[in-house]
């Protein structure tokens, strides 16, 4: 009896490990390997009228925390050499007191960035939204994509999927601790699981509005800044 159970428990261990990997394992793998080629330094990145900023948690006094500032650190490297020409900055201000976008804008602009060159998406309440409504909204077509190297696999798949020719940037100016980027590496599991479904089966409409074109008035490259 007790060969039988034992028996019994260690297939349903196996049948469980296979779900795991192929429903949430194989799944990131894929996504790794599609990034793979398109993730670039800020130095080496092909240069794109718009870098795409993703939106991440606030401190509590409304303020970008050490990730928000990690990602706009970034895209503003990219926008001072040249590579270029406007952030689009897309997070939730689903509440009056929190605003992802106008954090991340007050924070560009004390590194120096002009206003006129920082566009505020405030429906991008997921990265999917933020891609969507990039392309749908702002009718941006190709973009370089700025967030941390844990969540950026993911951002590129959903951008190039939705129709936004993308290559990325990791955020990798600030270092955060060992705890915190494994729960973000297990967090992706499933983020990356939905983010297949969203693409391929259920395909939800986010928050839409009126086209608001980005201006490319002017626009030219490279203008570094030396």
């Amino acid at each position: 009896m007790f060969k039988k159970i034992k028996t019994f428990i260690l297939r349903l261990l196996f049948i469980l490990s296979l779900l795991i990997f192929g429903g949430l394992l194989l799944p990131r793998l894929i996504i790794l390997l599609f990034a793979a080629p398109r993730i670039f330094t800020v130095d080496s990145v092909p240069t794109a009228r718009v870098a795409i900023v993703f939106g991440a948690g606030l401190l509590r006094d409304g303020s970008a925390g050490p990730v928000l500032r990690d990602r706009v650190q970034t895209a503003v490297q990219l926008y001072q050499q040249g590579k270029v020409s406007k952030l689009l900055m897309s997070g939730d201000n689903r509440f009056v007191e929190y605003n992802e976008p106008q954090a991340m804008r007050q924070y560009a602009l004390m590194l120096g960035i002009p206003d006129q060159d920082i566009v505020l998406d405030y429906a991008g309440r997921r990265t999917y939204d933020t891609c969507y409504r990039a392309l749908a909204v702002f009718q941006v077509h190709s973009a370089v994509l700025v967030t941390q190297a844990f969540h950026l696999p993911r951002a590129l798949f959903l951008c190039n999927s939705l129709g936004i020719q993308s290559v990325g940037v990791q955020a990798d100016n600030i270092y955060f601790r060992k705890v915190s980027r494994f729960y973000w590496q297990m967090r992706e599991l499933l983020a990356v699981a939905q983010s297949i479904l969203d693409v391929y089966l259920f395909k939800p409409l986010p928050v839409l509005g009126s086209p608001e074109p980005i201006s490319w008035r002017n626009f030219q490259l490279p203008h570094k800044i030396n």
